[in-house]
């Protein structure tokens, strides 16, 4: 399927840019924030999704990276939220889908 959108630099989509950041912040909280924010650039929120937790967590996702002062006292304890976030975040999505039980596994937390 040809589209006349341009390529993404840094990724375009959902699923896409949380799959990012999920690597991105899966790196030890010195290295994560490099470049974090690029990957919010082209993040979209589906529409299916508006008004649910997943838009909220999305939200928050966005406002910690976005505000995220690099070499700032708060590094590690914004990197754990961020991480944490993420995980809410790739949960909710999946119960929005309607697996009920979705869990992030005790060795991804």
């Amino acid at each position: 399927m040809a589209t006349n959108t341009p390529s993404s630099r840094f990724g375009r989509g959902f699923i896409v840019n949380i799959t990012h950041l999920k690597v991105k912040f899966s790196l030890p909280a010195e290295q994560a924030w490099y470049g974090a924010q690029d990957y919010l650039t082209e993040l979209k929120v589906p529409a299916q999704f508006k008004g649910t937790e997943v838009e909220q967590l999305t939200e928050m996702l966005r406002q910690k990276v976005v505000w995220h002062q690099a070499g700032g006292p708060v590094d590690k304890e914004m990197y754990t939220d961020v991480r944490r976030i993420l995980n809410r975040l790739i949960v909710a999505i999946d119960r929005e889908l309607g697996i009920s039980d979705a869990d992030i596994g005790q060795y991804h937390a």
